[in-house]
C-alpha cells in the first residue's frame, strides 16, 4: 500500500456512521419486546429503529432532513400496529374496549401503533423546530 492508500484509509475510518449499529439494535430490541410482550421495551426499539433509519439516509444524503422521513416511517408504524389489532376484533368490537383486552396480540398492535405516533409526532416537531442548513449560508 501506498502512503496515499494508508491515509485515505484512515480518514475513512474517522467518518465510519455510528447509525448502522442502531439500526440493528433498535430492530433487535424492538422485535423482543414485540414478541416477548415487553410493550416499553417494543416502544422504545421501535422508535430507535425508525430514527436510526431516518438519520442514516439523511446522513447518506438522500435527504436533507430526518424529519420527514421519520414521521412517514412512524406513520407506517400506525397503519401496521392498527392493522394487527383490527385482524383480532370481531365486528361488532369497539377499539376502546379492545384497548382494555388482555388479548396480548391486540396490546402489541397497540404497542407498535403508540411507536408510530410518537415518531410521527417527533418527525412533525422536529420539522417545526430544526432550522434550515442552508439558511447561514
Amino acid at each position: 500500500m501506498t502512503a496515499d492508500a494508508d491515509a485515505s484509509a484512515v480518514s475513512d475510518a474517522r467518518k465510519a456512521s455510528p447509525w448502522p449499529l442502531f439500526v440493528a439494535l433498535g430492530l433487535a430490541v424492538g422485535e423482543v419486546g414485540v414478541v416477548m410482550a415487553l410493550y416499553p421495551v417494543a416502544v422504545a426499539g421501535l422508535l430507535l429503529f425508525v430514527g436510526s433509519v431516518a438519520g442514516i439516509v439523511s446522513e447518506a444524503g438522500y435527504a436533507e432532513r430526518p424529519w420527514r422521513l421519520l414521521a412517514g416511517l412512524g406513520a407506517v408504524l400506525v397503519v401496521f400496529g392498527l392493522w394487527v389489532v383490527s385482524t383480532q376484533l370481531s365486528a361488532g368490537t369497539a377499539w376502546l374496549a379492545a384497548a382494555s383486552t388482555a388479548d396480548s396480540i391486540v396490546l402489541r398492535g397497540f404497542s407498535i401503533a403508540a411507536a408510530g405516533v410518537i415518531a410521527v409526532a417527533a418527525g412533525g416537531a422536529g420539522g417545526a423546530v430544526a432550522t434550515d442548513p442552508g439558511a447561514n449560508q
